[in-house]
């Protein structure tokens, strides 16, 4: 749910018109609208770009770790889940706050990834390694937008 959902919602559930703190919020949310479309579109026209140098700044710091351990299809599911990891953050940066990461259930991601044995530390650095490659493409302005979304996945695990 977009912010602006949230907020209607929320005043309509109380049966009133928006405060001026909630029309605050909606007037920066609109104030930042360009920066937030451009940021998506980056994240997601340098992808396979991010996917492909986050997974070897990580495997630069995770060497022995099942996706680098030559069987093509789990490096290619690995980098996979980066890609569609690399889209929720797309979707935050749009919707201006983190619903979309809950929706999918993080909470259950982590729970499948500890039944496949996968260490969830590698996956914590898997995610600052996307950031960092995130800080490369994107300029301060956009990375300040996706960050927090950045960092929510990187708590998550």
């Amino acid at each position: 749910m977009s912010l602006i959902a949230q907020v209607i919602a929320q005043s309509d559930a109380a049966e009133r018109f928006l405060s001026s703190a909630e029309i605050a919020k909606l007037e920066d949310f609109f104030s930042k609208g360009q920066i937030r479309i451009r940021t998506a579109q980056k994240l997601a026209d340098n992808e396979q770009k991010m996917v492909q140098e986050g997974s070897k700044r990580f495997w630069a710091k995770c060497p022995n770790t099942p996706s680098n351990k030559g069987n093509p299809q789990k490096t290619a599911l690995c980098q996979r889940d980066q890609g569609w990891y690399i889209r929720l953050v797309s979707y935050c940066v749009l919707a201006g706050n983190e619903k979309p990461l809950d929706d999918i259930g993080l909470n259950g991601m982590r729970e499948m990834y500890l039944s496949l044995g996968v260490p969830l530390p590698n996956l914590r650095v898997a995610m600052s390694c996307l950031k960092d490659v995130a800080a490369d493409v994107l300029s301060s302005e956009e990375m300040a937008v996706a960050a927090p979304y950045f960092d929510r996945l990187i708590r998550a695990f």
